[in-house]
């Protein structure tokens, strides 16, 4: 029964299942179907649980104690179930564990721990014998973020599921962080213009997706239980005691017990490379949510991560307000909780501001911002980059020709110039 919910095929296999062609099983298989149809592909466990909880099955059960038997048990063989969607993105054939070893080039034993089923990693207290670099670090605007990096095997596993998998699955139009053709300046150039801007943050983007709704995503796209189970556990972690000892003092203790308790249960890990994808295609009920409510009001929707704009003329305008108490409410329902410190209803007086883009005529960068690095490229000539890299940034060249790469998308001139001051600092060897 943990196929798909055909009424016909359901009825079929009860009545070889328990012998007999008792009148009660195809109402049954009716309520069976009504319960999974157009859900992702159940458990099995949610079969057993379905059986427990269905009145009518109970009464059958008591009525016939003595002559209700299994007669014939039916193997099922593991096959892949895709939802119709998923038929036209050419996804790899994986329907045992054994196949997703193989598919891996791992040992089954190997698959096992990668997969972490049992959370072990998080209760051995050797980081020798996990998978993932931690780094504790501390939000602009307060609270903790934690990077969480891959060692170079987990990360080339990832990368495998990445390329073959995750990357065929279409991002839903709104979306533009993280997609393949879109970026910052997709993001932004819609609200161009607009007589009112709303911007909305989502918190702790990436823990909010546990680590059950990603197997079950793998269950979408028509994995069995056993590969979707283990797919899942690949693409996510639950972060061990030992790296919340030493508390910066940045932070306050309650923030701190927080961020643990957060980051203790399976969760997409940032700092993986399948996490940006996975939370792009778990986010898609989210997104066609956000578009119609946008729709309903004469407004626009994008999202790039954790960010979400929404803007429109006059008619957005009157009901601004009002509505990002409904948006943040469809956040919520969908598993989401919105950092309402960060919420700004900006208007046309004022500097219309997404990522680092103005957007109230046309596509442009902050003045300040252009003008500091202009001045930290001068610093670095002048008395070297070490002077000015305060934060301690790992590779600093890399760090500033990403924004002047940054600027070069928006302003290509003053991208030029600010490159041309680039090449003239001397990098130490």
């Amino acid at each position: 029964m943990a196929g798909e919910p055909a009424i016909d095929g359901v009825h079929a296999r009860l009545i070889r299942t328990l012998g007999r062609p008792w009148r009660w099983l195809e109402p049954l298989a009716h309520r069976y179907a009504d319960a999974f149809s157009g859900h992702t592909r159940p458990r099995h466990r949610d079969v057993i649980r379905f059986l427990i909880d269905d009145a009518g099955f109970q009464r059958a059960r008591r009525a016939h104690r003595d002559k209700l038997s299994i007669a014939e048990w039916i193997p099922e063989p593991q096959r892949m179930h895709p939802v119709a969607a998923a038929l036209q993105w050419d996804l790899p054939t994986i329907e045992t564990a054994g196949d997703l070893a193989a598919w891996l080039s791992l040992y089954p034993t190997e698959l096992e721990w990668f997969a972490d089923l049992k959370g072990l990693g998080y209760k051995v207290n050797n980081p020798k014998l996990q998978h993932y670099h931690y780094s504790v670090r501390t939000k602009r605007s307060g609270g903790v973020r934690l990077i969480e990096s891959p060692k170079p095997d987990m990360k080339e596993l990832q990368r495998r599921i990445l390329a073959a998998i995750l990357d065929r699955i279409p991002a839903h139009p709104a979306v533009h962080g993280f997609v393949k053709g879109r970026s910052v300046v997709t993001y932004a150039s819609p609200h161009v213009g607009q007589e009112v801007l709303l911007r909305l943050d989502l918190q702790d983007f990436f823990p909010s997706f546990p680590g059950a709704r990603a197997q079950a995503m793998f269950r979408t796209l028509g994995y069995p239980e056993q590969v979707a189970d283990r797919l899942g556990g690949i693409c996510t972690n639950a972060v061990p005691g030992h790296v919340w000892k030493n508390r910066s003092l940045e932070i306050s203790a309650e923030q701190w017990r927080q961020a643990r308790v957060l980051y203790a249960r399976p969760h997409l890990p940032q700092g993986a490379p399948t996490s940006p994808a996975l939370a792009n295609i778990m986010a898609f009920r989210l997104d066609c949510r956000l578009t119609g409510l946008a729709r309903t009001a004469g407004a626009v929707y994008t999202r790039y991560a954790d960010d979400l704009a929404f803007s429109g003329g006059e008619e957005f305008s009157r009901v601004a307000d009002r509505f990002s108490i409904h948006a943040a409410a469809i956040a919520l329902e969908e598993g989401f909780s919105v950092n309402h410190h960060k919420t700004r209803i900006m208007r046309q007086g004022v500097r219309q501001n997404l990522a680092g883009i103005v957007v109230n005529r046309k596509i442009n960068l902050r003045r300040a911002d252009l003008e500091l690095l202009e001045a930290t490229l001068i610093n670095c000539v002048r008395r070297g980059p070490g002077s000015q890299n305060r934060a301690g940034v790992p590779d600093f060249r890399a760090h500033l020709a990403g924004r002047i790469g940054f600027v070069e998308m928006i302003d290509s001139a003053k991208a030029e110039r600010l490159r041309a001051i680039f090449e003239m600092i001397e990098w130490e060897r």
